[in-house]
């Protein structure tokens, strides 16, 4: 039986914050906007009309003063700003799952099994489903395409050889 999640006003909100070690500073030009920061990893919150509170900069690693996005590619997952793409480590993966999950638990929204095993990307960028959607003659041969072809013209060069 799942347990019904009341969400906060924006001012019981950012008190929750506060009080559990979250720095909160204040967006330039609006009084309604709270930038969020702990473990190194950045959010950004905003009051709504009914005074409730809505995520307006969902949570990221912090890489200079930029709040990264998870881009997941199937093989790797990275930290992108808009000058850098940084390969993501255990300690920077741990470090947003734990600042993400506290932030829900602040703002009261509710925590998702799937979200809660693990970090959960932005976006996923897998290399086998890349222009998929193209015309099969459209697409660029994969390299498992390809090899495959190499490989049976060296053992019919290699056969003629030996004859």
């Amino acid at each position: 039986m799942s347990a019904k999640v009341e969400q906060k006003t924006y001012e019981d909100a950012v008190s929750w914050l506060r009080e559990h070690g979250f720095d909160l500073i204040e967006a330039p030009g609006t009084q309604t906007r709270v930038f969020l920061k702990k473990y190194n990893c950045s959010a950004a919150i905003q009051k709504t009309d009914d005074d409730t509170v809505k995520v307006f900069a969902h949570p990221g690693y912090l890489i200079g003063s930029e709040i990264s996005k998870l881009v997941n590619k199937g093989y790797q997952q990275f930290l992108k700003t808009s000058k850098s793409e940084v390969p993501a480590t255990a300690d920077h993966l741990k470090a947003l799952q734990s600042f993400s999950e506290e932030l829900k638990m602040g703002l009261g929204l509710p925590s998702l099994y799937n979200e809660s095993l693990g970090t959960v990307s932005e976006s996923y960028h897998y290399d086998r489903v890349k222009d998929r959607e193209s015309a099969p003659v459209d697409r660029p041969k994969r390299p498992w395409e390809t090899a495959g072809k190499t490989v049976a013209v060296k053992a019919v060069a290699a056969k003629k050889g030996r004859a």
